[in-house]
């Protein structure tokens, strides 16, 4: 593109010199100095090339004044050829072309300096050569205009390379987003797996325990058989649940409080214990996702509750205010020194436990802007859930 514009810049200069030297003049005064102003402004052709050309070998620190001295000296003869009238009038068009270029590589005070040189240029010649004000005013106003020009396309250049920046950083950003989002869901998917497997496979885990005390503690095989029958029936649901969990099969869940109802009978049926459910407030709908975060912190909280307080009732209330919604789950806490019939220490089903059961509550609480409360209250073993039904500006999630 570079090389292009050079060579119209060389095809312009021999037209415009065959103009001023083969042209007759109008006068006798202004021919020998037009044709000199040519040649001088050709010399500084040379040099402004010699800066700007690709295969330019100048050291860089005499760039810069190698092209104010070349673009000044290419200006100000110019404007003294074109002041002596004649066929060196067209010797303006190098004139606003090194101007134009001077706007647009030079500094401002640089390109100030060779306007106000070529404009005194121009009124010297145009006075000696006894111009009228036509020549006076007029080549001025055009060196003026072509320098205009020249810190417009400067702009336009700038504006050009900012919306490049911007349209490279905003693609960037998108694929930073677009990480993020697999990232998000990712951690989403994991968390959804989790829970399910924590779920199935800690219950899971709680049966086939019972059926070994069955089978090797109480010789009760009947009971041990419905306990593995159970198991199966559970791991067949948990299978099940973990393919809705990865295809994100969510149609057929019920509403908030009827499917907390289901799971508390659930429960209750599984492992023999009381499940009281209470609901306070008129039922309201609530977005899926919450439904998803409050049913795998009820599911978590009831699998902890049958590992660490096995035969203890649960109570489950749920809570819809006007601007929330609050879900507790309390349990009663193993009393000390509890001991089996015999005077031997109760032989209990113990699940491995990783710690991650209250983080994946914490975490998709916290997606939600909600809260998670656990800890102990009286004696009992309390986790409490809240959920905005409007979304608050800083969400606050605490573990205690």
């Amino acid at each position: 593109m570079l090389l292009a514009v050079w060579f119209a810049r060389i095809v312009g200069l021999v037209l415009l010199g065959g103009l001023t030297f083969l042209n007759p003049p109008t006068s006798a005064e202004g021919p020998l100095t037009q044709q000199t102003a040519y040649v001088v402004a050709v010399l500084g052709v040379i040099g402004w090339a010699s800066v700007a050309v690709p295969w330019s070998r100048l050291p860089e620190r005499f760039g810069v004044p190698v092209l104010i001295g070349s673009l000044g000296t290419v200006a100000v003869a110019a404007c003294v050829g074109a002041s002596a009238g004649g066929a060196g009038d067209v010797l303006i068009i190098l004139a606003a072309t090194a101007m134009m270029h001077a706007g647009s590589e030079l500094r401002g005070r640089a390109t100030i300096g060779i306007g106000v040189a070529s404009a005194l240029a121009t009124d010297i010649g145009g006075l000696a050569f006894h111009q009228g004000a036509a020549t006076l005013l007029g080549v001025p106003l055009l060196i003026l205009s072509g320098a205009l020009f020249g810190r417009q396309r400067t702009a336009y250049r700038v504006q050009a390379e900012q919306a490049a920046a911007l349209l490279a950083q905003h693609e960037r950003l998108r694929v930073q987003q677009r990480r993020a989002d697999v990232l998000d869901e990712r951690a989403r998917i994991a968390r959804e797996i989790h829970d399910v497997l924590a779920h199935s496979l800690g219950a899971l885990s709680i049966q086939i325990q019972t059926a070994q005390v069955y089978f090797a503690d109480l010789d009760d095989p009947r009971r041990g058989l419905d306990a593995l029958t159970t198991a199966q029936r559970m791991a067949a649901e948990g299978l099940t649940e973990t393919r809705r969990a990865v295809l994100a099969l969510r149609s057929d869940t019920l509403p908030l409080n009827e499917e907390l109802a289901r799971t508390a009978a659930q429960h209750a049926a599984v492992y023999g214990v009381s499940v009281r459910c209470e609901t306070e407030g008129a039922p309201r709908p609530v977005p899926p996702d919450a439904t998803v975060a409050l049913m795998r912190t009820a599911r978590e909280s009831l699998v902890n509750a049958a590992k660490h307080a096995t035969g203890h009732s649960v109570d489950i209330r749920l809570v819809y205010a006007p601007d929330r919604l609050r879900m507790t789950i309390a349990n009663d806490l193993d009393e000390e020194g509890d001991v089996a019939g015999d005077g031997s220490a109760p032989r209990r089903p113990q699940t491995v436990d990783a710690g991650y059961g209250l983080t994946g509550m914490h975490e998709r609480l916290r997606l939600l802007r909600g809260t998670l409360d656990a800890g102990v209250r009286g004696g009992e073993w309390v986790v409490a859930a809240e959920l905005p039904f409007a979304q608050s500006p800083s969400p606050e999630v605490a573990i205690r």
